[in-house]
């Protein structure tokens, strides 16, 4: 992996910058939301005690609750109910991406592993989910295909199937955020004057799109263990 001509690290781990970013990410993030919640203040509407957000909350109100409308809108009704962990996701998928844009940060995403373990939790996650709500053998029964005798050959295809989505998960997010980070550094070795402002913004919409994305993707791996299989 290119790494940066100067990036921070932590010691003992000056070969793996990509950690040393992560926990920066984890350390911001979880500072934000403790500065933009500790002190929330309420008022009372119709009788009902109701959040006035402020400042930072304002910000993380917004976006949770559009985080929250677009599950509803890819998952159908309850889709919220896994507001936690897509919504953790694309918080932090986002702030990977953009970091390596910050002189001196690579981004954690640029990283095979990184995903990979995204992807893993995911795919995890979203078999737990289908088991609880279904029971483990009609959860296994849906991937045996709706007639008995078919159940041979849809077994493997499902089988092959669901291991390959944390393997998309993972190539998909590391090809496009490597493959930017990589253009960005030729742009501006042979452009330096004129190349980053114009794919500064060409990054940074990479980075949303590759977001929104994975977190779509595992939207509809939740949604698909939830439905009823006939």
């Amino acid at each position: 992996m290119e790494e940066p001509l100067l990036y921070i690290n932590l010691p003992g781990l000056e070969h793996y910058p990509h950690v040393t970013c992560t926990w920066v990410i984890m350390i911001i993030l979880g500072v934000a939301s403790y500065l933009a919640t500790r002190r929330l203040k309420t008022i009372m509407v119709a009788g009902n005690i109701c959040l006035l957000p402020e400042g930072g909350h304002n910000f993380f109100e917004a976006a949770v609750e559009w985080i929250a409308n677009f599950m509803d809108k890819n998952m159908g009704h309850g889709g919220k109910k896994y507001l936690p962990l897509i919504g953790t996701l694309a918080f932090f998928i986002l702030s990977c991406n953009l970091i390596g844009l910050i002189p001196g940060f690579v981004s954690p995403t640029a990283n095979i592993n990184t995903n990979a373990a995204m992807a893993v939790v995911v795919f995890l996650s979203y078999h737990y989910i289908g088991i609880k709500k279904h029971g483990i053998v009609k959860y296994i029964k849906s991937f045996t295909g709706p007639i008995w005798w078919m159940a041979p050959l849809m077994l493997p295809v499902e089988i092959i199937s669901h291991l390959a989505r944390p393997l998309t998960l993972t190539l998909r997010l590391f090809g496009n955020i490597k493959g930017e980070d990589i253009i960005l550094v030729i742009l501006a070795s042979v452009f330096p004057l004129l190349a980053p402002v114009p794919m500064m913004f060409l990054a940074i919409l990479t980075s949303i799109i590759q977001t929104v994305i994975f977190s779509l993707l595992s939207m509809f791996y939740i949604a698909g263990a939830l439905e009823e299989h006939h």
